[in-house]
């Protein structure tokens, strides 16, 4: 056998997550061991996902798949091991990050994201505990398991994708067509939350989702998200004045103005005006001081 099994890292209902070494060179890496047991007629197609798009998606900020293979029935997905991620950082409140480190993910982040969209998929589940970090500090995009091509524009979608509390308005107000810009959303919560070290909209249920996300950030109108007003959830919802800028320098008072052009470009609620990842990656936040730190100079331990 190529690879060893040393330690159960992880367990959720359909996979088992091992800690494991390439013999042959003694890398470490994680195994994820599918159990098809878990599934009436063969594999998940969540696992099936994931294989296909890591194996169409190599980037230095994307999880590597290094190799599948079968043992006893179940597939086994060999992938670089990753020690931590960023929700292990923010929790952790001995760990003391700047904004430079944050910038540094952030960037790194985009720049994993940009490579999906790019390659015309959609991540949708982006959240602090999908982006792992790697011994080196680089930040890559994990767990592929929600991801799809970007659809026709007539083909018919879920809703129900992404952490709640990372979910776009489009997509709580039960859209059947949305884009790249859900996955966009998604980072804008992870930016906030970087700076909070709490999470920024954590709605107790999906209907509570709704209220605490324009509670915070406005009840979008037709003025500025045309038609918004025809989603049938609509009539229902309390109306909400956006912040001011005053009341979000109040909110995140660390940040530049740049800094707040760039989570508003991204916390957009109309999904067509929501900046892109291109746009987000020319930010002048990019640009101004402080520099992103170098990834391998973060310390988080």
């Amino acid at each position: 056998m190529e690879y060893t099994k040393e330690k159960k890292v992880g367990e959720g209902t359909y996979a088992v997550v091992y800690l494991g070494t390439k013999q042959s060179t003694g890398r470490s890496i994680a195994v994820k061991e599918i159990k098809s047991s878990a599934f009436k007629d063969g594999l998940d197609m969540s696992a099936i996902r994931e294989v296909k798009y890591l194996q169409e998606i190599q980037h230095e900020n994307v999880i590597e798949l290094v190799d599948i293979f079968l043992a006893s029935e179940n597939l086994n997905l060999v992938l670089e091991f990753l020690p931590s991620d960023l929700e292990v950082i923010i929790k952790d409140k001995s760990i003391l990050f700047t904004p430079a480190d944050i910038k540094s993910w952030m960037l790194m982040t985009l720049r994993g994201v940009h490579h999906c969209h790019r390659n015309f998929i959609l991540h949708r589940d982006l959240k602090p505990n999908n982006l792992l970090i790697a011994p080196d500090g680089q930040i890559k995009v994990a767990d592929f398991g929600l991801a799809r091509t970007v659809p026709s524009p007539h083909e018919i979608l879920t809703s129900n994708v992404v952490t709640r509390w990372y979910r776009a308005p489009e997509l709580l107000f039960g859209a059947k067509h949305y884009t790249s810009a859900i996955d966009v959303w998604s980072v804008g919560v992870i930016f906030a939350e970087l700076m909070l070290r709490i999470p920024y909209l954590p709605g107790k249920s999906d209907i509570d989702q709704v209220e605490v996300t324009f509670r915070a950030l406005g009840t979008p109108t037709d003025r500025d998200w045309p038609d918004v007003s025809s989603f049938p959830a609509y009539n229902k919802l309390q109306m909400y004045t956006p912040p001011s800028r005053e009341e979000l320098r109040r909110r995140f008072i660390a940040a530049s103005e740049n800094a707040l052009d760039y989570l508003c470009g991204m916390l957009t609620m109309n999904p067509q005006k929501r900046w892109n990842t291109v746009q987000c990656l020319e930010s002048e936040y990019f640009k101004e001081a402080p520099s992103p730190t170098e990834p391998s100079k973060i310390k988080i331990s």
